[in-house]
């Protein structure tokens, strides 16, 4: 005797890992690529049967492969389990039969003296099958047809990025034309079970908007186009590539500070400074700037900051190789072993769940938020792709990043 719950418990957990990320289960129901997994069970006799039905939107070899890995699927629960795969049904292949069927009806019963001409059906059909752009809230926002119906709604910046995506088939969007947020954006963001997500343009105008919608509006994720491009000039892949990188909303707000208070340093030109002496490159923590007289010029002086070292467990170090660029993470407890591997999305959620995490590894942003969490988890080492401004760092606790440790 099993339920629903063990079966799709046993679909997601005997899958996961694979097929890659690109067919992972749980990354396309984020992307909206697989449907609501419909599960019929039937018991009798002290055996369950049932059927499983997983709408897809993807291409006949990923969908194939997708079916194929249902199969190794051996355990439901406790018991020993089999699937089989009945059969792959294309739906819009038995729409296109249904209006063949029905426009050979149609076309029985047209009287030829009302028959319109070629020229005429042509141009009729092209204007009907154009998607119109619609009009949200008080403001007259460019929006998706598809944008009430959605529990997930996409933001963007202009009426030319709805129609991008539309042209992709994404249809749950609304542009807020500026980069003032309008009160129909803010109210649409505070709805109950709306899922946010801003798809940016991945210049500076993307940052302002970004700061701005944080400070006023409740979103989610973050998408952003590859950096210097628009979300209106992007291709349909280079779309479906951007919302699957999305990354938790405050993450992105940190990453954008970041940028802002490390500037790149320009060499003036035609002038060649030499110190006195030459400061070690070491991992750690910053002591208070020392002063160092620069070469031929003892009346001008220059801070240089000074590390103190800090000892990483090469244990740790060698698995930031594995994650960067993933977006994963990994909490190590004493013995040094991994304890739990999650996506930083899921971090701070998982990180309350333990009782002790000496160790964090993660390829995200190390916030105030995380150095909290952590803290009362008693962690003392926090490895990260970056960190946002921390104010309050406890004492008995080192934050290292990626590029401390030449990755």
């Amino acid at each position: 005797m099993v339920d629903k719950p063990d079966v799709v418990g046993a679909i997601f957990g005997q899958t996961e890992g694979l097929l890659g990320e690109d067919l992972d289960l749980r990354e396309l129901q984020r992307t909206g690529r697989i449907g609501r997994i419909q599960i019929v069970i039937k018991s009798e006799g002290g055996n369950s049967t049932g059927e499983i039905v997983i709408p897809v939107s993807l291409n006949k070899t990923a969908t194939a492969i997708l079916a194929a890995s249902l199969e190794t699927v051996d355990r439901v629960g406790p018991c020993t389990a089999k699937v089989t795969l009945e059969k792959l049904e294309d739906i819009r292949g038995a729409k296109r039969r249904k209006v063949v069927s029905r426009a050979i009806s149609i076309l029985k019963g047209w009287e030829e003296d009302i028959s319109p001409g070629t020229d005429e059906i042509q141009t009729a059909v092209t204007k009907g099958s154009k998607v119109s752009v619609s009009k949200y809230g008080p403001d007259s926002l460019p929006a998706g047809p598809g944008l009430n119906e959605s529990s997930d709604i996409i933001i963007v910046e202009g009426r030319a990025d709805v129609i991008n995506l539309m042209k992709c088939g994404i249809t749950n969007t609304v542009a807020v034309e500026g980069t003032h947020i309008p009160k129909s954006i803010v109210d649409l963001t505070k709805k109950r079970g709306k899922k946010i997500v801003a798809f940016l343009d991945g210049d500076r105008g993307g940052d302002l908007i970004l700061r701005e919608l944080m400070q006023v509006a409740k979103v989610h994720f973050i998408a952003r186009a590859p950096e210097g491009k628009e979300v209106e000039d992007l291709t349909r892949k280079e779309v479906t590539k951007a919302l699957q990188a999305q990354i938790p909303a405050d993450q992105a707000l940190a990453l954008v500070k970041e940028r802002k208070v490390t500037p790149t340093k320009k060499k003036r030109p035609g002038k060649k400074v030499a110190r006195t002496r030459r400061e070690p490159k070491l991992v750690g923590e910053f002591q208070e700037p020392e002063m160092v007289d620069e070469e031929q010029a003892p009346s001008r002086r220059r801070a240089v900051t000074r590390r103190i070292p800090v000892t990483v467990d090469e244990v740790y170090v060698s698995r930031i190789g594995n994650i960067k660029e993933s977006f994963k993470a990994l909490l190590f407890g004493e013995d040094k072993q991994v304890i739990v591997e999650c996506g930083v999305a899921e971090l701070a959620k998982t990180l309350e769940e333990q009782e002790k995490v000496p160790t964090i590894v993660f390829d995200g942003v190390i916030t105030q938020r995380l150095v909290d969490i952590a803290s009362k988890k008693r962690t003392e080492l926090m490895i990260g792709a970056a960190v946002a401004d921390i104010e309050n760092k406890p004492s008995s606790m080192k934050i290292v990043t990626f590029d401390d440790l030449g990755h």
